[in-house]
């Protein structure tokens, strides 16, 4: 996993109260045996339905920063979303509220979720809707999204995760982190 701790970039808004996993990657697509390729699956029917889709449009390529509205992720637990998210190169998505099963997929594979408040969020959209060059920052460390103005709000993540992501390491990375403690331990209580 790699290191996350500032991401800055341009962001692709993504309007749509619970967009489910399934609308982000649907499930046809889930036959794989390498992650590679699953992000020309992103909201495919979406995009296919609707030649305007954001994921459509040029305008929006190489951004870096995802801000979707509320409950995104919600319905079953697919870790294909979070990885075609990554291989499309996001590295954050911004929102109100995310589907708790998505948050902990995410923040488990290196996708940092942002949850910033309602006016915040709006504000947000606004602006990348308005000018696709405008540039977000997120700062792990400080926990904070700084607008192109100068603005900065500070958003929730657990010390955990937090850990785990500043230093780029997953749940069993953390544990072997301590294998000289373990095997001193084990080589005492026989």
């Amino acid at each position: 996993m790699s290191i996350i701790s500032e991401i800055s970039g341009r962001a692709l808004p993504l309007r749509g109260d619970d967009l489910d996993t399934d609308r982000i990657m649907p499930a046809r697509f889930l036959r794989v045996v390498t992650f590679e390729g699953l992000e020309r699956h992103l909201f495919e029917d979406d995009r296919a339905a609707d030649p305007s889709h954001a994921f459509n449009s040029p305008r929006y390529r190489g951004a870096t920063v995802l801000v979707v509205n509320s409950n995104f992720g919600c319905g079953s637990s697919r870790e294909h979303a979070v990885w075609a998210l990554q291989g499309a190169g996001f590295r954050a998505v911004v929102s109100t509220r995310f589907a708790d099963i998505f948050r902990g997929n995410a923040l488990k594979n290196g996708l940092l979720p942002v949850e910033v408040d309602a006016r915040t969020h709006a504000r947000v959209l606004a602006l990348v809707e308005r000018d696709p060059s405008a540039k977000l920052t997120v700062d792990l460390e400080a926990q904070s999204l700084t607008l192109p103005d100068g603005t900065s709000v500070r958003f929730p993540v657990d010390s955990f995760s937090r850990h785990c992501l500043l230093n780029g390491i997953d749940e069993l990375g953390y544990i072997q982190s301590f294998d000289s403690k373990i095997k001193a331990y084990e080589a005492t209580h026989r």
